[in-house]
């Protein structure tokens, strides 16, 4: 299984034994959950009480891992105020327990997974569910190989004259930087210092960050993630690096945003998923001479393609994230894939036939990671156990037009994720009724506001 699973107490004394032996000058663990949304939540421990978090785990309301992106319980599914918000269990994640650069080694933190009363992995945990679709895969012996990417936007503290973001001053010319420049050295080496701090922090959180780059507009950048074998740490490695990022800025002047479209004239940050399958040997399944990599990889693919109108309500998680989904902008905008081609929906990078993998371009880097994961996942399993046949591969730009069968709304998207049976089956119905209507009814309260726009329109 590829699940870091609550360790014995005397195993979690043991790793916070160690670790305080190594920080003696700790004076405090973050606990940390990953909710729905994306946001990272949890408890501060002082030191004469981080031993109880380690002995016995915490108590902590279930719906912390189902509040909307405002902190809000809106009681989906009559969970929340309904039932009298009842407590689970947390436990802290063998082997994250880190210490954290920015508390000036004062403090320290540490991922948890979540137990319901009756001691069972809890399913409103978007840890679990990512768990509960990868033991599919178990199933078949195979075992995902997986990295993140993730773009992100640095922007000003200081908002324009409509209370918008707007791109940063270069701390190398002083100026508002206002040109695409991707792939620009003179850009990225002008905020070199932040990319080192952000570095320095990820060796200190055991986040492996590899290569840095200056994205396609001013102030946008991407790191990726090295490929690690236990998905579910490579989704843990995506939740904190957007944590490392955003603390990091607030040292550096800046704010960082993973928000899909901060800019409605520039284009949107992504989180792109690398993944190949290896057997219970150690092979890659997808290794093929070809470009278009073994069947295996074709009906992967298959699956991948045949769900992805069904799970955009989490690989667009919010009202923004939709207006990533434009014609001609590197964002997928129909079920497709193909060898080397950046407009399809599913590439398959050039390299060596021992590294052939697919890259997974749809989800908006605001997306919950270990949810984003649970639905890669089910279609794998779905294509490979059906033998889904991914068609022929998308030659030229496949990003011309959107199709018209792509949900491009959010209400759209969350009925269609509803009805959907494949996702229904791996990520269980429960979850996905409880995901569904938490998004409508953060909808739902997203329109109980009065815009700037019909002011000016309407008034």
């Amino acid at each position: 299984m590829h699940n870091k699973k609550p360790t014995t107490q005397k195993a979690r004394l043991k790793e916070l034994e160690t670790y305080l032996e190594s920080y003696p000058q700790t004076e405090y663990i973050d606990a940390l959950f990953v909710d729905m949304s994306g946001v990272i939540r949890g408890k501060r421990y002082l030191r004469d009480d981080i031993d109880k978090l380690f002995r016995n785990g915490l108590q902590i309301p279930l719906s912390v891992h189902f509040l909307d992106v405002t902190g809000d319980c809106l009681d989906p599914c009559g969970m929340g105020f309904s039932d009298g918000d009842p407590d689970g269990t947390a436990l802290p994640v063998e082997g994250t327990l880190v210490p954290v650069g920015w508390s000036q080694g004062r403090g320290g933190q540490v991922l948890m997974t979540m137990l319901d009363q009756a001691g069972a992995v809890a399913w409103t945990d978007p840890r679990n569910v990512a768990a509960k679709a990868l033991a599919r895969l178990d199933e078949l012996e195979l075992s995902p190989v997986i990295s993140f990417e993730l773009e992100f936007y640095l922007i000003d503290k200081v908002r324009d004259s409509r209370d918008r973001p707007q791109p940063p001053i270069s701390p190398a010319t002083g100026r508002r930087d206002l040109s695409t420049q991707v792939y620009g050295m003179t850009e990225l080496d002008a905020f070199a210092p932040f990319l080192h701090a952000v570095e320095k922090e990820c060796r200190s959180q055991k986040v492996p960050a590899s290569v840095a780059t200056k994205e396609y507009a001013p102030g946008q950048f991407e790191i990726n993630l090295r490929h690690v074998p236990d998905p579910l740490t490579a989704a843990d490695h995506c939740a904190l690096l957007r944590y490392i990022v955003k603390n990091v800025a607030q040292d550096y002047g800046v704010e960082a945003t993973f928000m899909s479209k901060p800019y409605i004239d520039r284009v949107g940050s992504g989180m792109h998923v690398h993944l190949s399958l290896l057997d219970s040997q150690g092979n890659n399944v997808f290794e093929s001479e070809s470009e278009l990599g073994s069947e295996k990889l074709r009906h992967a693919v298959g699956g991948l393609m045949r769900s992805m109108n069904d799970a955009m309500a989490i690989y667009a998680p919010n009202v923004n994230a939709f207006r990533r989904y434009l014609p001609n902008r590197f964002v997928p905008v129909t079920p497709s894939w193909g060898p080397n081609n950046r407009s399809v929906a599913f590439r398959i990078p050039a390299g060596e036939a021992e590294n052939r993998r697919f890259e997974h371009r749809v989800a908006g880097a605001d997306a919950n990671p270990y949810l984003v994961l649970a639905a890669i996942v089910a279609a794998i399993h779905h294509g490979l156990v059906n033998q889904i046949d991914a068609g022929p591969p998308a030659e030229g730009n496949a990003g011309e037009y959107s199709d018209p069968g792509l949900p491009l709304t959010w209400r759209d998207a969350i009925i269609r994720l509803n009805d959907s049976a494949l996702m229904n089956e791996y990520l269980g119905t429960p979850y996905v009724q409880l995901y569904c209507e938490s998004k409508l009814k953060e909808l739902t309260k997203y329109y109980d506001f009065i815009s700037l726009r019909e002011y000016e329109w309407y008034l």
